[in-house]
């Protein structure tokens, strides 16, 4: 049986809970096609693989560290259904992961949902743009949804974001897929998203 979703932190342990002392606002990560460059096929998006594959995007290391630097939670929050379908292995995910998290260290959190989706005869409640994984994160990071960012380039991960109660960021790819929920913002790239959410962030008013 697949598990519902994974959690890694930074030491590498499941379902680690640290409280801090107050709700702190997160950026939330779709992963293939935010973080790392996906493989276009026939102007669709997929996921990398192999390791071979998984190639981190410009900007991204950089704007991860404006971001933690500026008092945010960097969480990653991926669907990687071809693991329930049959077609990848976890072992091949996590291994990605491992590497995501040595290029990007800022990253607190990585949560996935590995079911292939309804379609495939896993329906379950962790895939977006259904926001537990969102959800979750905020409950063991103590996390504000209200002041946090999901950032992604599919109409999923905005949906996802909507949902949760955060704002949205689309990363447009030009991707042969339209949205469905209009995202606060669009961008073509990471470090755009980033300087949006910063100087959001540093005019927020102080109480």
């Amino acid at each position: 049986m697949l598990p519902r979703n994974l959690e890694l932190t930074r030491q590498g342990e499941e379902n680690l809970v640290v409280s801090p002392p107050s709700l702190q606002p997160a950026v939330f990560l779709d992963r293939d096609g935010t973080l790392n460059a996906s493989v276009i096929k026939n102007g669709k998006p997929y996921p990398p693989s192999s390791l071979e594959e998984f190639v981190l995007l410009p900007g991204v290391a950089a704007g991860c560290a404006q971001l933690k630097g500026a008092g945010f939670h960097l969480v990653v929050a991926t669907n990687q259904p071809d693991v329930g379908r049959g077609t990848q292995t976890q072992a091949a995910v996590e291994t990605m992961h491992a590497r995501l998290l040595t290029l990007v260290p800022q990253i607190d959190l990585v949560k996935v949902c590995y079911h292939g989706g309804t379609d495939h005869g896993q329906p379950c409640n962790c895939r977006k743009p259904k926001p537990a994984m969102l959800h979750s994160a905020a409950t063991h990071l103590g996390l504000d949804l209200t002041r946090s960012w999901m950032l992604g380039d599919r109409w999923r991960d905005i949906d996802c974001g909507h949902a949760a109660g955060c704002r949205t960021i689309f990363i447009d790819h030009g991707y042969d897929e339209p949205l469905r929920t209009p995202p606060d913002f669009i961008v073509t790239n990471f470090s755009a998203a980033v300087g949006i959410i910063l100087a959001h962030h540093s005019a927020r008013p102080v109480h």
